[in-house]
């Protein structure tokens, strides 16, 4: 039984690639960047080989075949196992029905809000809002050429996952701009007085001991 190792989705690609028919890395690759997968995975052929000699390591994938094209090296083609199957089919289950935790960076900027002056972050917002507004506007042009070649839908749904989050951030952000810019953000008094003061502790805005323990979360 192959040791599940489910942290790198470039894996998952490989295995995907080789369940359509058997590939050498460089035509799965090929195969990703011309789909453009490589924009949902991250992809360079130093990893991708080192993916690869992962997955017959563990029984994933075996040799099918070689082959060679003129003067180029010979390239061993691969196939999926059983196991490299079965595997490919419980992980992309997994990933496609158990919502995880993940830890955006921009998350976790937000959650350290109050370390930026309000005018600071102000500016710096409308500055993530215009590059949100383009990704968008490429998005929309690159959804577009790729339709007109006839790509189908199926495969650019996760571009269009992609564009949606981006358009749910658009609209927050520019909500929480809206909110510091009038003052009506709850605890920008606070805020305000961390940042305008002579780097004297403020107190906050609420009894952190108090509500830690009302909310069964005291130490």
């Amino acid at each position: 039984m192959a040791r599940r190792n489910r942290n790198n989705p470039l894996a998952l690609a490989v295995l995907m690639c080789l369940a359509e028919r058997p590939m050498h890395p460089y035509e799965i690759a090929t195969t990703l960047r011309r789909r453009h997968k490589d924009e949902s995975v991250k992809l360079n052929y130093g990893s991708l080989y080192s993916v690869v000699c992962s997955l017959e390591r563990r029984g994933l994938i075996v040799a099918h075949d070689t082959e060679r094209h003129g003067r180029l090296p010979e390239r061993t083609v691969y196939r999926p196992t059983a196991a490299g199957r079965l595997e490919a089919h419980e992980w992309l289950a997994e990933i496609l029905s158990v919502p995880l935790k993940e830890y955006p960076a921009f998350e976790a900027a937000l959650s350290f809000l109050p370390g930026m002056a309000p005018d600071d972050a102000i500016a710096l917002l409308e500055q993530r809002a215009s590059r949100l507004e383009v990704a968008l506007a490429q998005a929309r042009a690159g959804r577009e050429m790729l339709e007109e070649r006839g790509l189908p839908r199926l495969l650019l749904v996760e571009s269009e996952f992609e564009n949606e989050l981006r358009a749910a951030e658009l609209a927050f952000v520019r909500r929480l701009l809206d909110d510091i810019s009038s003052g009506s953000l709850d605890g920008y008094d606070w805020w305000q007085a961390i940042h305008r003061g002579d780097g004297s502790p403020v107190p906050a805005p609420f009894d952190e001991a108090h509500w830690l323990a009302a909310n069964g979360n005291a130490a």
